[in-house]
């Protein structure tokens, strides 16, 4: 999913990564491999948010979801794989109360 800056810095709060900037040079090619998303990477890897079913939460979720993982330990050279979904799921209302 494509998010909105509130929901990018949204997430964040909840998620250590950080966000590839929708202007990013890499951004053309990763859209031709995983489609149109907002990016995010992490110590495990490449990553994106998908939207959880609305009946499965009391509000917008979404599942974290990694596409590429490390080679090495360097963090410079990614290798991508089956999306494999994450454990960490985040509120991705902003006007929520807490």
């Amino acid at each position: 999913m494509k998010m909105n800056s509130a929901q990018i810095k949204q997430t964040l709060h909840q998620f250590e990564a950080q966000a590839i900037p929708a202007g990013h040079p890499v951004m053309p090619q990763l859209e031709r491999m995983f489609g149109e998303h907002t990016y995010f990477l992490d110590g495990n890897g490449l990553n994106i948010v998908e939207p959880v079913e609305p009946e499965q939460t009391d509000g917008l979720r979404g599942v974290v979801v990694n596409l590429a993982s490390w080679v090495d330990d360097k963090t410079e050279s990614l290798q991508p794989h089956k999306p494999e979904s994450t454990d960490l799921v985040v509120d991705l209302e902003t006007d929520r109360p807490h």
